[in-house]
């Protein structure tokens, strides 16, 4: 395993115990989340090195419907070969992503005059509406422009769940998330429109959850909310920034912010369980 790919293994291993508990089920651990928010996963266990078969992925499946949480697997497929077979022969769909490490600077794409592109604080008076981007971005079944926009969004935030809204809330507020968004300062589309976050742990920073409405597509704001967030984390001093993309499309977004592609990110989970983009070409 390469220095690159150990220095992410540790990241994947740490980042959800910020907010989870480890359970140890031999060669995986199944993260089970503390309170509200968004569920964590299973996934291999830091430093095992032997075998996984489809009786380890049934066993960690049963412990997650006990619990009454997604049957969610990520792993790396360079790092662990052969939990792809395991989980396919477990039942489960396996998903198989570009996983990008931005080298050198990153670059700031041109955007419209109406549009501006910062990091959120806990205070900001758009933070619900910022969220309900999320929801609307990844409720589309495609990554492709369509008609919801700020009012589907605005619909989409006076609706949130509570304890989901504090525990992001507290996440901003302890650091363990840095969020970003694009907005339009004028004209139809006012508001938030792309949003995106990062959270780190080891040194390392993953970018999770850019997402578009549908209405703003096809404009460079996920390639901007992007650039943001990578240059947050390199001025905090952290060095090793990455993120995995929905697919080969989605991640020319990314390769022309300055990313390039290292190996691929696993996610496996049930064939009935609705797929969802967790990033959005904007």
């Amino acid at each position: 395993m390469s220095a690159l790919l150990a220095a992410i293994e540790r990241f994947y291993d740490a980042v959800p115990r910020q907010h989870a508990d480890a359970e140890d089920h031999g060669p995986l651990t199944l993260f089970v989340r503390r309170g509200d928010g968004w569920p964590y996963y299973a996934r291999p266990t830091l430093g095992h090195r032997g075998p996984l078969s489809a009786e380890d992925v049934a066993a960690v499946r049963a412990r997650q419907r006990e619990l009454s949480i997604p049957e969610a697997f990520e792993w790396v497929l360079e790092t662990t070969p052969g939990l792809d077979a395991a989980a396919e022969a477990a039942g489960l769909r396996v998903r198989r992503c570009p996983l990008l490490v931005l080298r050198g600077e990153p670059a700031l794409p041109d955007l419209p005059e109406d549009i501006s592109v910062s990091v959120i604080t806990a205070q900001d008076p758009d933070l619900a509406a910022a969220q309900a981007v999320a929801h609307v971005a990844f409720g589309a079944l495609s990554t492709a422009a369509g008609p919801a926009g700020p009012a589907e969004r605005d619909a989409a935030a006076a609706t949130l769940p509570a304890g989901l809204m504090a525990a992001w809330h507290a996440a901003l507020v302890d650091g363990t998330l840095v969020h970003a968004a694009a907005r339009g300062r004028g004209g139809v589309l006012t508001g938030p429109l792309c949003v995106g976050s990062y959270q780190h742990a080891q040194g390392v920073a993953e970018i999770v959850g850019v997402g578009t409405l549908p209405a703003a597509r096809r404009r460079g704001l996920a390639a901007a909310v992007t650039a943001v967030l990578v240059r947050h984390a390199l001025d905090a001093g952290l060095r090793t920034v990455f993120l995995s993309a929905q697919n080969d499309d989605v991640a020319r977004v990314y390769e022309r912010v300055g990313f390039r592609r290292v190996a691929t990110a696993c996610i496996a989970e049930p064939p009935e369980r609705e797929e969802r983009a967790e990033d959005l070409d904007g």
